[in-house]
């Protein structure tokens, strides 16, 4: 029989310079719903983490970045000190574990609500509603998802400065590193995607032009945590949020290749499609 401590798996590894991980276990994002009103972390969430610092990495639940950016029925956020306060206390148990932590930064884009926002709109990357699926509004009713306004130029500067404060705030909260969550139709890939994206401006019509939004996330990250604590997550055919389009292969591929040249700790790809193998070998990454 094979002991636990002939595999790999089981095994420590470093990531970049300093980040000493205890096992090659990641323990993966999902969003649980557990956080106070207010956004703060909850019991329930140190709770939840606390119990999963087994695993070398946790990549926390879907995290709002913004206000605007929020969205999701008691889910956590980070762009206050009190989110600060609640998400030191998750970090130091994962840590007194031996874990280590990634804060997933989020921004849902035409999947929020405009109840969750005191300006009571929903912003994307163009006025496209998202025809597939429903939400839960700020009262956790169902509710049809709403036709987003449309980010002006000048806007998305701002947008990239509630990411990297968030990231700034997620470091002051004890967390090791960051995952930019760029799949699942959020703001992100509703910037990446030509179905969600038919903007005339600089971010949008060429895979240079729509990949720049996140292109520009990963830069004002990387002036908080060095590029090996950051990470990247994208699903290149992924239908969640009325994605899919039909240039994904090549706009995904020229969006790695630039990734590729931040030298990021992880890219993180999703795909339930069996041709995710077929895409993986035609890539050039």
């Amino acid at each position: 029989m094979v002991s636990t401590t002939d595999l790999k798996l089981f095994t420590p590894i470093k990531l970049g310079e300093n980040l000493e991980l205890k096992n090659r276990i990641v323990f993966g994002p999902l969003s649980r719903g557990r956080a106070n009103a207010d956004r703060v972390p909850s019991e329930n969430n140190e709770l939840y983490y606390e119990q999963r610092a087994g695993a070398g990495l946790i990549i926390s639940e879907g995290t709002g970045v913004s206000e605007q950016g929020y969205g999701w029925y008691h889910a956590a956020a980070c762009y206050t000190d009190a989110h600060v306060e609640g998400w030191k206390r998750v970090t130091d148990r994962v840590h007194k574990k031996g874990g280590k932590i990634f804060m997933q930064l989020w921004h849902m884009g035409r999947q929020s609500h405009s109840s969750f926002n005191k300006k009571g709109e929903v912003v994307s990357a163009s006025a496209l509603r998202c025809e597939s699926g429903h939400t839960r509004d700020a009262n956790y009713n169902v509710a049809s998802l709403e036709t987003p306004r449309a980010l002006k130029t000048e806007e998305i500067a701002g947008v990239v400065e509630d990411y990297r404060k968030s990231a700034e705030l997620a470091k002051q909260a004890g967390f090791d590193g960051v995952e930019l969550h760029g799949a699942n139709g959020y703001l992100i890939d509703q910037f990446l995607q030509s179905v969600s994206n038919h903007r005339t401006d600089k971010y949008g019509g060429s895979f240079e032009n729509r990949a720049r939004f996140l292109l520009k996330l990963v830069e004002a990250v990387k002036t908080v945590f060095p590029s090996y604590r950051i990470g990247v997550r994208l699903a290149p055919n992924g239908g969640f949020g009325g994605m899919g389009s039909e240039d994904n292969f090549e706009m995904f591929t020229y969006t790695m290749e630039q990734l590729s040249k931040h030298n990021l700790g992880y890219l993180a790809v999703l795909d339930g499609d069996s041709d995710l193998l077929n895409f993986s070998s035609k890539s050039r990454l």
